[in-house]
């Protein structure tokens, strides 16, 4: 996965420490309920696709971007699947990120799936029934985004959310 030229600009200056980063992940549907899914050239396993927003990009308009770019699938937001800030991670050069991760379902409207880019191997669909072998993190986000019924999810920690904390 190639870092975006204004990360690069950041790193200048920043050096290693820590940048929190807005990530969307976004969970492709077809009409017949498969799941578009990339095999990564990092890690070579499958996986759901994203990417992390550029400058003044919303959102929804990184989810279309990503799997555009890595698919040639065109596809539109159809809602909000989670919301979830994720455990900071150290890549091999030292950089530390923490990204906030939106996660879309799409609907796919268009393009024939493949390798759009260097960042996958393969590009494929999967009937939920027969998904490959994937981390947690994507099955957890596709079965939230098939749920239609299911409000948007977001972590809520176990001490008060108000602010200013309450005096007792």
């Amino acid at each position: 996965m190639s870092t975006p030229e204004f990360i690069r600009r950041i790193r200048a200056h920043a050096g290693h420490q820590l940048l929190l980063l807005p990530g969307v992940t976004a969970i492709v549907i077809d009409d017949l309920g498969r799941v578009l899914l990339g095999r990564r050239t990092d890690t070579g396993n499958w996986s759901v696709i994203g990417g992390i927003c550029e400058p003044g990009e919303q959102p929804a308009q990184t989810a279309v971007r990503e799997v555009y770019e890595e698919t040639a699938v065109r596809c539109v937001p159809e809602r909000v699947v989670l919301v979830q800030q994720l455990s900071p991670v150290v890549y091999p050069n030292g950089d530390e990120c923490q990204f906030t991760d939106i996660t879309f379902r799409c609907r796919a409207t268009g393009g024939e799936a493949r390798v759009n880019d260097a960042e996958s191997l393969e590009v494929a669909w999967f009937h939920v029934d027969a998904l490959p072998p994937l981390e947690p993190f994507a099955l957890d986000r596709i079965h939230r985004a098939l749920s239609d019924d299911e409000p948007a999810w977001f972590e809520v920690p176990d001490d008060d959310l108000t602010f200013p904390p309450q005096s007792g």
